[in-house]
């Protein structure tokens, strides 16, 4: 009797989708680093960490979205991104006492986009993904008009942060573990955490449960571009000011961060461990085949075909847990 809790507990973890995100992630850096014999394996992995901090923060409020049901996802990330980046960099002017001032402008211009976006969804009965494909259109041609064509350093005090490390880790990526842990909690035990799971399982049954299912997806698209916008503002800090095109590679990444990490493109069942497994697993899996010194034809076609390996099995665990 004993003898069969542990693997029972083991039998539930393998039906985890999230699990495999961490285990292709774990297994592209041990080849990575069997390729190189050890050598800059922390450096890989420290660099992971860094720039998988940026696709988590938009991939939780992607994950939201897309959780809410079939055809519902936030194709105006990345311009809400140069957006905030571009209003806060020139509002601070570099000036470490305009850090909050800066931080409040880049989360308006975020809030500014997710009232817009669902405007266009709930008022004009725009489907969401044509909605936030064209907001993003205007949202990134106010950003090319307040940018017009500077590049303003951020302020010393969050370039630091920005770069910083603690303990070998980087600080900024401590923080968003922090910041994923709490959303977990969201997605688990609260009201709308559950509110969003009951609306991308069937809208009309939670309407009649009670849920408001309005207010529901107004909150999430709102939340969505508001870490669009925190991300940009961070980013920006990274890479020592906002650019015009700090946002392109974040449309489909955070997509693919949701899909990879475990999410169900159906609606109805989400995870936030499988955001930083995703994460770390997509940009682990460029480093070792640009390690590998493949052609760019050849790493793209392995990059598809590991990327759907991994969805298949990790979707076939969902399915098997469901079932």
């Amino acid at each position: 009797m004993t003898g069969s809790r542990p693997a029972s507990a083991l039998g539930r973890l393998a039906l985890q989708p999230w699990l495999w995100a961490w285990l292709g992630a774990l297994a592209v850096w041990l080849a990575t680093i069997a390729f190189t014999r050890g050598q800059g394996a922390g450096e890989v992995l420290t660099a992971a960490f860094t720039f998988g901090t940026f696709f988590v923060i938009v991939a939780i409020g992607q994950m939201f979205v897309v959780t809410l049901g079939p055809g519902n996802v936030d194709l105006s990330i990345p311009a809400t991104m140069t957006l905030a980046g571009t209003v806060a960099m020139k509002l601070m002017d570099g000036d470490n006492g305009m850090l909050a001032v800066g931080l409040l402008a880049a989360l308006g211009c975020g809030l500014a986009v997710g009232v817009f976006n669902y405007g266009l969804i709930r008022l004009l009965a725009i489907p969401p993904i044509i909605a936030t494909l064209s907001s993003s259109f205007l949202v990134q041609s106010t950003a090319i008009w307040t940018n017009r064509g500077l590049r303003i350093k951020p302020p010393s005090a969050l370039a630091d942060f920005a770069t910083a490390k603690l303990g070998g880790l980087p600080a900024l990526a401590l923080c968003v573990i922090a910041l994923a842990g709490v959303m977990h909690i969201v997605l688990t035990r609260t009201p709308y955490g559950r509110a969003v799971i009951a609306v991308g399982q069937n809208p009309r049954a939670a309407r009649f449960a009670g849920v408001d299912v309005d207010r529901t997806r107004f909150v999430t698209y709102v939340q969505a571009a508001l870490f669009a916008a925190l991300c940009g503002f961070c980013l920006a800090g990274f890479s020592g000011g906002a650019a015009l095109n700090m946002g392109e590679e974040y449309l489909l990444s955070s997509i693919a961060v949701v899909v990879i990490g475990g999410t169900s493109v159906a609606g109805g069942f989400a995870n936030v461990p499988g955001l930083w497994g995703a994460a770390l697993f997509l940009f682990l899996l460029v480093t070792m085949l640009n390690t590998f010194g493949l052609g760019a034809g050849i790493r793209l076609i392995l990059t598809g075909l590991i990327i759907i390996a991994v969805i298949v099995i990790a979707g076939s665990s969902s399915r098997k847990r469901e079932g």
